[in-house]
């Protein structure tokens, strides 16, 4: 198992695709295993915060009625 000093990170600050530790670690997203990868990390934390969010809300409003089911969001 890898420390993760040999992995691709994203950096938050300046949008620059890292190899290893270069950046402190609250400025990195990460790690990924390629760089590639890594270049789409905005995109990936957008998916994965709409998600949450998504998730939170249905749990809020569980019983409620409020939230309409989509039945495809867990595919």
């Amino acid at each position: 198992m890898t420390d993760g000093s040999e992995k691709y990170w994203y950096n938050l600050k300046t949008g620059e695709v890292e190899k290893g530790f270069e950046s402190p670690a609250p400025d990195r997203a990460g790690p990924f295993d390629t760089p590639e990868e890594a270049a789409k990390a905005p995109e990936v934390i957008r998916e994965r915060s709409k998600a949450w969010a998504d998730e939170e809300a249905r749990e809020d409003s569980w019983g409620t009625g409020s939230v309409s089911e989509d039945p495809g969001a867990d595919q």
